[in-house]
Parts: C-alpha cells; sequence; structure tokens
C-alpha cells in the first residue's frame, strides 16, 4: 500500500516487549481492544472496532471496516470497502459473542461482505487460507470456507454454507443455506445452487445441475489422466445412468472403482446427500 507522506505516519507500537513498526493512516479509527501484528498497514478511513487481532504483515486497504469478535492470521489483503465481523443478518441474532476467523494469505476485494456467526452452529464463521474473494461477494453467518478457493464478483452465500478446498464458484452464483460443496468443483456463471455441489464436478444452470468432470481444474490442480478417466467413468454412473441410486452406489464400490480414494469421496458424498433433506446432507430429514 501506498501512503501519502503528508497524510500518514508510523505508529510505533510495544509487541511482546519489542518494538513493531506498523503503518496507520492518521484518519484511521482503531478501538483499544483491537492487537495488531508486526508490519500491519492500515489504510485511510479504516475502522478496526471491538476484539480484534490481525496477524503480521497483513494489509487493510483504505474504508474497510472491521468488527471483532474477529480473529485474522498472517498476510490477508483487505480492499476498500469491505466489512468483515458485521452482526449476521438472522432475526434470532441477540448480540451473543459470536466470531469471524480467518486464515492467513487471503485476497478479499472490494465491497466484500463476511458476517460474523450466529449461536445455531459452531459459534464461528471460518475463511481458511489462500483464498480469493472477488468484489461484492457476500458470505453470511456459521458458513465454513476452506482453502485454495476463488470466488469471482457477486458470488453469494447464504447462512451454514459449507465450501471445501480448490473450489472455483462462477460469478454472481447464488448459493442456498445449508449447501456443501465439494472440492475442486466449479459452477457456473450465474447459477443457483439449492442441492449440495458434488467434488470434482462443473455444475451449472437454475437450478444447477451436474453437467461434467472440471477436467481442466483437476489438471491443474495435478490430478493423473487416469485418475481423471476414472471420475469421468464415475459421473456417468451417478449422473448419466437409469440405475436407481443405490445400485449406483454398489456400482462405485466395485472394480475398477473401489481402488480410488477420489471415487470413495465422491460415493460418500453423494450418500450424504441423498440422506439429507432436499439433497442437503448438512440438513436431516
Amino acid at each position: 500500500m501506498v501512503f501519502l507522506g503528508i497524510t500518514g505516519f508510523y505508529a510505533k507500537l510495544q509487541v511482546n516487549g519489542g518494538l513493531n513498526l506498523t503503518k496507520i493512516h492518521s484518519t484511521a479509527i482503531i478501538d483499544k481492544d483491537v492487537e495488531l501484528g508486526e508490519g500491519v498497514e492500515i489504510g485511510a478511513f479504516s475502522v478496526i472496532q471491538g476484539k480484534v487481532n490481525i496477524g503480521d504483515h497483513c494489509v487493510i486497504m483504505d474504508h474497510a471496516s472491521i468488527h471483532g469478535n474477529l480473529k485474522m492470521g498472517s498476510k490477508n489483503v483487505i480492499h476498500p470497502g469491505a466489512v468483515l465481523g458485521n452482526a449476521p443478518q438472522d432475526i434470532s441474532y441477540r448480540g451473543e459473542p459470536t466470531c469471524v476467523e480467518i486464515g492467513d494469505n487471503n485476497v478479499i476485494r472490494e465491497f466484500v461482505t463476511i458476517n460474523r456467526a450466529t449461536t445455531k452452529a459452531h459459534l464461528k464463521t471460518v475463511i481458511g487460507n489462500n483464498n480469493l474473494i472477488m468484489a461484492y461477494c457476500h458470505i453470511a453467518h456459521d458458513c465454513i470456507i476452506g482453502n485454495d478457493n476463488i470466488m469471482p464478483n457477486q458470488s453469494t452465500l447464504s447462512g451454514h454454507v459449507v465450501i471445501g478446498n480448490h473450489v472455483h464458484t462462477g460469478g454472481m452464483t447464488g448459493i442456498h443455506q445449508f449447501v456443501t460443496v465439494g472440492d475442486y468443483s466449479f459452477t457456473g456463471f450465474s447459477s443457483r445452487i439449492v442441492k449440495d455441489v458434488p467434488p470434482y464436478m462443473i455444475l451449472e444452470g437454475n437450478p444447477a445441475e451436474p453437467r461434467t468432470v472440471n477436467k481442466i481444474g483437476l489438471q491443474r490442480s495435478g490430478f493423473s489422466e487416469e485418475e481423471i478417466s476414472l471420475i469421468k467413468l464415475a459421473f456417468k454412473v451417478l449422473y448419466v445412468s437409469d440405475s436407481i441410486f443405490p445400485e449406483k452406489i454398489k456400482t462405485l464400490e466395485s472394480p475398477p472403482f473401489s481402488q480410488s480414494n477420489h471415487i470413495r469421496i465422491l460415493r460418500d458424498f453423494a450418500v450424504a446427500s441423498s440422506q439429507g433433506r432436499n439433497g442437503r446432507a448438512l440438513e436431516k430429514k
């Protein structure tokens, strides 16, 4: 971040008995309960209030708003206008001390909103590591986001959504509450996600349905051609075959599928989703 010399200053903070050179713009407002790591930069007109812990070498750009309870790891970049840790948009919330936890190396772009949790689940909204969350995305209360995910502009997560790792949502995708999104999946632009998204697949539509295997994503993630070919066969079994669901699962438990950990993950995911309400494993029937 670039600070103009006449409008900013260096704030020297004592951390663990040592001197921590942290760059804070003179117009930023920082509450007394805020804890800052080493080398943090805070931009103009940003507001950080409540019990907030920001890890080393994070950059909080201008006009960002961060509310506690919130804990953030290291090397995160928060862009202008983002609002992190504000109260959940849930009429049952009564100010309970829930929180947001954010890992390391995340990029959170302009006007992203991430709400803290309710008391209905684990009391935390969680963002993992190495995620790119683009402009105007919304992550509602009690969501759990894994690692290495990409959420393009205006992707919207309702409450209690769980996203795995290496997931790519399409821009303007809307995800229903309690949906689970499997690893290495991809959703098309403006998809309406009302059921669980199986791992390794591309989903698209309104409502979204599995269309094919996320071949390019799997190749980029180091999957072998043999593994991808087997996942393609499993796709045909699960989503093209006219067999009844128990027969499909039985097929995936037999050779050549039975020795593949990826097929086991896909199979178990499909079974869990089938046992949930409306295809959502997190909502038990």
